[in-house]
């Protein structure tokens, strides 16, 4: 089967860890990849954001990624794109028109869908739409702070009502679409995955500090991920470091303003001689760092899924989650890990306290939560379920 995926911010050949590079930029890529690993052909179509990138780039066997010229050739904040989604799918079809066209088209975000919808109708495309992160939950949650544009709500609502199939990641996810009046027909779960030859609990570790059990938060450095709450908690977690994998490379860190308030945080609880800032860690290096981990702290506000609780999971790090989101999915509260409530630090220093003196415990999670991973996300198992549903759209389309 030919599948075109379209990912018109987050390029699955990106670096992770920027504002706007993180979980969907893997979760394409190693979708793109678990499929072509099945004998699917994929081509990822994203912005170009470089003059200098080819128009189409090879990933893997199997896998290649096509530069859209929609706007201008730089990066752009993605809450900025929306005015060049139709220039983006008017080149996508001629691509499809000229020499590539797709048995069916899953769009990744927002935006990626009015794209995905434009080429689909243009080329009689079936189209699959997985969000990734809804505008309502956003504006509940940041409020004035969100910078989406002002019509994503409604373009969701319309997305949902008119693509083939909505996949969803997690049950909550559900619960908003129906909210905005997408069909329950319409849906169907297939979680995102995790990449289980790399994610292990076999392999070398990060060294640790003498003395210390290790907290381990693997998020980007803004506001929503909750990292000053888990920092607040240390003060009641002694014995114990946090180290925080994320933001800007290591030498930008002082430049970085959310760097800077997490270390003057830090100051004022009085455990800056515990709380560590590393800042962007290549993608290879990733399990080594989560091995190195007692548990790792997940702490967002608001979360649509959330990758790095499933490879620490994989590593066999227990975690203990915000209980927010498609977290609630992946986390099984008392089995693979401990969830508490969103920004309250002192509920999260007690379940990180007591899993810490608790051994027995602690390594009954790890194991529960490695064998949970391997067996309910490994990605050839999701691009199994999610082919099943790009074949049941397709049928559907030469019916029609």
């Amino acid at each position: 089967m030919r599948i075109a995926m379209i990912s018109e911010h987050a390029s699955p050949l990106a670096a992770l860890g920027g504002v706007d590079a993180g979980g969907q930029n893997a979760h394409v890529a190693e979708l793109a990849a678990a499929l072509a690993g099945h004998g699917h052909q994929v081509r990822v179509y994203t912005r170009r954001d470089s003059p200098g990138l080819p128009e189409v780039a090879p990933m893997l066997d199997g896998v290649d990624v096509a530069h859209v010229p929609a706007g201008p050739a730089t990066g752009l904040p993605k809450d900025e794109l929306l005015p060049y989604m139709g220039e983006f799918a008017e080149w996508t079809a001629a691509d499809w028109r000229d020499e590539w066209k797709p048995d069916v088209v899953h769009a990744h975000f927002w935006m990626s869908g009015l794209a995905a919808l434009d080429a689909g109708r243009a080329c009689h495309v079936p189209v699959v739409q997985t969000f990734h992160a809804l505008g309502s939950v956003k504006r509940r949650y940041q409020g004035a702070a969100d910078t989406s544009p002002a019509r994503r709500i409604g373009l969701e609502r319309h997305i949902g009502r008119t693509a083939d199939r909505i996949v969803v990641q997690c049950r909550d996810e559900i619960g908003e679409l129906l909210r905005l009046g997408v069909p329950r027909s319409r849906m169907s779960l297939v979680p995102s995955g995790v990449n289980t030859e790399r994610f292990s609990d076999r392999g070398p570790a990060v060294p640790r500090r003498p003395g210390l059990a290790r907290i381990l938060t693997v998020a980007r450095l803004v506001e929503r991920k909750g990292i000053e709450d888990t920092v607040r908690a240390m003060r009641g977690v002694p014995g114990a470091e946090l180290v925080v994998v994320g933001g800007p490379p290591a030498g930008e860190l002082r430049a970085d303003p959310y760097a800077r308030r997490l270390q003057a945080l830090a100051r004022h609880c009085g455990v800056a001689d515990r709380v560590t800032l590393v800042g962007a860690v290549p993608a290879h290096e990733m399990p080594a760092w989560y091995r190195s981990a007692d548990v790792l702290a997940a702490t967002p506000w608001y979360e649509p899924f959330g990758l790095t609780p499933l490879e620490a999971m994989a590593c066999g790090v227990p975690v203990v989650a915000t209980e927010v989101g498609g977290l609630t999915d992946t986390v099984v509260d008392g089995i693979t890990g401990d969830l508490v409530p969103p920004r309250d630090p002192r509920a999260l220093a007690t379940a990180l306290r007591r899993l810490l003196a608790d051994d027995v415990r602690r390594y009954g999670y790890a194991a529960a939560a490695a064998d949970r991973a391997a067996a309910s996300y490994s990605w050839p198992r999701i691009a199994e379920r999610l082919a099943a549903v790009y074949t049941t759209v397709a049928e559907l389309e030469v019916a029609a």
